[in-house]
């Protein structure tokens, strides 16, 4: 008997403080730096985002997230077998965040590591625990997005600062007789690597380089765009998986006009588009499973659902995960 993967529960975890556009232009024209509310929202669609304070790490959230997905699947944290937590922003160099995460909730016999692909990290965290489950190797994983991306804004530069947010979501998935995960494809494209980076690092303890947030805007929307489509497309022919027999799209949750793009390019009604970039922003490898948890949580996924979930971002990194929930 094949051994596929399902997904079994999901959860999500968000900073305590909302900032709205007001207030985030009340800030940044208190830098010098003028922008509008209006300005951000025509532009990406987004109204507000959730900002960590001082006291709240990466860990904190991602266990949050964790733990609500474990108890949405009535399964306890020591019955977990792996971690693979997709993160740009780890609370430190190492260990990594997911060990860290395992310690927090008590995942006592769980593997952990993380994976550091940026916006597409999620997609890329389930298809390696996916794969791991279909190999045998494990029974079942925690697989979670999660970011602290205004620790890497530059907060004089309003083509970066107004479009990020913090936040992590988590989904649990199980060894299954029928197929949940029904597919995946990824890409890279290295020569890209200019178009969206932190090039900053740490050497002899100091920050060699520049540790900020650094985008070409245009050339990441054109490659989006472009990538996203094509990437669907593909996955589809190599699963025989009609185009019409797809209920929802969950993509990463960049700009409202790049969703709109890629909705168009797939002939898709935007009413089957979950859309969370107004109350989230952009939260990077973060920002998939936060949208599949509100989705599911509204009732707008319903088990049965063919769902396709897409990631793109810095790498250039980009790829697709077809579900049945």
């Amino acid at each position: 008997m094949s051994q596929y993967s399902a997904i079994l529960g999901t959860g999500a975890s968000l900073p305590r403080r909302a900032v709205s556009n007001q207030e985030l232009t009340e800030f940044l024209a208190s830098r010098g730096v003028e922008t509008s509310a209006e300005w951000i929202e025509t532009r990406t669609g987004i109204k507000q985002r959730y900002l960590c304070e001082a006291d709240e790490t990466n860990c904190q959230m991602a266990s949050r997230a964790a733990l609500q997905a474990l108890n949405a699947a009535g399964v306890l944290p020591d019955q977990v077998d792996l971690i693979v937590l997709a993160t740009s922003t780890p609370d430190q160099v190492f260990p990594s965040t997911a060990c860290a995460v395992q310690a927090e909730i008590g995942a006592k016999k769980a593997m952990a590591f993380d994976i550091q692909a940026v916006c597409s990290g999620f997609v890329y965290a389930l298809t390696v625990a996916d794969s791991m489950i279909r190999s045998g190797q494990v029974g079942n994983a925690l697989v979670i997005g999660s970011e602290v991306f205004s620790r890497l804004m530059d907060w004089n530069d309003r083509t970066t600062c107004v479009l990020f947010g913090d936040g992590a979501g988590a989904v649990f998935i199980q060894a299954s007789a029928e197929p949940g995960i029904l597919g995946c494809k990824l890409h890279s494209d290295g020569t890209l690597g200019c178009i969206l980076n932190t090039t900053g690092r740490i050497d002899g303890g100091k920050i060699v380089g520049d540790p900020f947030l650094r985008m070409d805007g245009q050339a990441v929307f054109r490659q989006a765009v472009s990538v996203l489509g094509s990437n669907a497309l593909e996955l589809f022919e190599s699963l025989d998986f009609r185009l019409e027999d797809l209920d929802f799209l969950v993509p990463h949750q960049a700009n409202v006009r790049i969703l709109h793009s890629v909705a168009k390019k797939l002939k898709l009604p935007e009413e089957r588009v979950v859309i969370t970039v107004g109350m989230h922003g952009n939260t990077s490898a973060a920002s998939v499973p936060l949208a599949l948890n509100h989705a599911i949580e509204q009732k707008q996924i319903k088990k049965g659902d063919n769902v396709l979930l897409q990631g793109v971002g810095g790498g250039f990194t980009w790829g697709s995960v077809l579900v049945r929930m």
